[in-house]
């Protein structure tokens, strides 16, 4: 199985839980008010892993699909992990990795150059 094979079947995971993790936080945030902080963590990380799961499918017909799936999954485990963790347990000590996880994802659209 080659490279850009193994990307495109994350990708298609990475978007598959993506609509079934909106779908969870649609309806188990519902009778929240739409400012919530955790509703709002939680729709970023949402947004975010849909588009970096895209981003993903491009990376497998990349010239190097490994280097920008690997950097797009890291960056989506760290940054949307984070978040839909503190989002769903109120408990932020995950959050200093946001920030590595966007510098991973910009990383793995940059990567998307090679």
């Amino acid at each position: 199985m080659t490279a850009a094979v193994v990307v495109r079947r994350l990708a298609a995971l990475s978007g598959a839980s993506a609509v079934g993790a909106g779908a969870y936080g649609a309806h188990g945030f519902k009778n929240k008010d739409p400012d919530d902080y955790q509703r709002v963590l939680y729709e970023t990380a949402n947004k975010y892993h849909f588009y970096h799961s895209l981003a993903l499918l491009g990376a497998a017909h990349s010239g190097k699909p490994v280097v920008a799936g690997a950097l797009l999954i890291a960056g989506m485990g760290m940054f949307c992990g984070s978040l839909y963790h503190q989002a769903l347990t109120g408990d932020p000590s995950l959050s200093k990795v946001a920030p590595m996880g966007g510098v991973s994802m910009i990383a793995g659209w940059l990567a998307l150059i090679l």
